[in-house]
């Protein structure tokens, strides 16, 4: 659909003008009818140039990319049937610990290859201590300047003020789209785990995700508002990767298409002092439409049935930045400014 009414697009505009002023769209109703725009429409192609140059002016036109690796693989109980460690997927059915030297070689590898944060992910049943051990190993190998950043389970706010002391600037954490339905997490479990970071003095990251299909516009919403009351360092949509032969996956895929344009949406609705726009997995579509934050990931993934994603789904650091190029975004060289932002 080329075509848009004059009422969608004067909705656009209004809404892409309200951030600029720092005045982003906040009323429910408008912000559905920005996510509930067609995609392939006039009005949501101006959009998403809006989005796009929105980012560009929150991160000073530099984006990032992020390596990420797993400390572990197996089963997991906490069954998020959207993940490949979930124990009811069958997928990674024996628990195995990824080295500390290789950990510290992948790591370093991401250093090497320009990443400008980079993230340590444990499965959710996997001991904090046994975290908490390795992580300090891996920020005692890395440059003093590299920004080390926590992907991991549910925590307390000792154990927040723990992963602070031991060295990481921030933590991955969302309320994942149909938690507590399709997880076996609380949502109220999710949203304290998130407080106990901030309160740590951790920065924050998250995102809408994982998106499918059958996700309703009320539901994007609620997740929507949930990242922005987070003031987190970045937010940003992720489809969900289908897992084979699993319930989930016989629900679909998002397209692209259609996740760039609920990034876009994404961006307009939050305040320009949220500088960060993700996306997951990397596409030039997204960075297109605004997303400044990819990661390049190696060993285990949750998207991903093979054990090293990075001879499967997996993308590197350069291969995230050339898809950035090829959206023309300059690339941000050294630590990374999201985690260093004060929001």
């Amino acid at each position: 659909m080329w075509s848009s009414s004059n009422g969608e697009r004067d909705r656009v505009e209004r809404a892409v003008g309200r951030a600029f002023d720092h005045r982003p769209v906040s009323d429910p109703e408008a912000i559905a009818a920005l996510f509930e725009l067609p995609p392939r429409s006039a009005a949501a192609a101006l959009l998403r140039a809006g989005a796009r140059e929105l980012s560009r002016l929150a991160c000073d036109g530099r984006a990032e990319a992020h390596g990420q690796t797993a400390v572990n693989v197996g089963p997991c109980p906490r069954d998020c049937q959207f993940c490949a460690f979930a124990a009811c997927n069958h997928v990674f059915t024996e628990p195995r610990e990824a080295p500390l030297e290789a950990l510290v070689a992948e790591v370093r590898g991401f250093e090497a290859d320009g990443a400008n944060a980079v993230f340590l992910m444990a499965t959710g049943q996997y001991p904090f201590e046994r975290f908490l051990e390795r992580g300090a190993a891996v920020r005692a190998a890395l440059r003093p300047d590299t920004t080390l950043i926590a992907n991991v389970g549910d925590f307390d706010a000792d154990q927040a003020r723990r992963l602070k002391a031991a060295g990481f600037a921030g933590v991955y954490h969302a309320v994942r789209m149909g938690e507590g339905e399709v997880t076996r997490i609380p949502v109220a479990r999710r949203l304290e785990t998130m407080r106990h970071a901030r309160e740590a003095g951790l920065s924050l990251g998250t995102c809408v995700e994982p998106v499918g299909p059958e996700h309703t516009t009320a539901e994007l919403i609620e997740k929507l508002l949930i990242t922005r009351d987070a003031a987190p360092a970045y937010s940003g949509a992720a489809r969900r990767i289908p897992i084979p032969d699993t319930e989930m996956a016989a629900r679909g895929i998002v397209s692209e298409l259609r996740m760039a344009h609920l990034l876009a949406v994404i961006r307009v609705v939050l305040p320009l002092s949220i500088r960060g726009i993700c996306t997951h997995e990397p596409n030039a579509l997204g960075a297109a439409a605004g997303a400044n934050l990819f990661w390049a990931e190696v060993g285990a993934n949750p998207r991903d049935t093979a054990e090293r994603t990075e001879r499967s789904r997996g993308l590197s650091v350069p291969r995230c930045r050339e898809i950035f190029a090829e959206a023309d975004w300059a690339l941000l060289d050294g630590p990374s400014a999201f985690y260093r932002a004060v929001v």
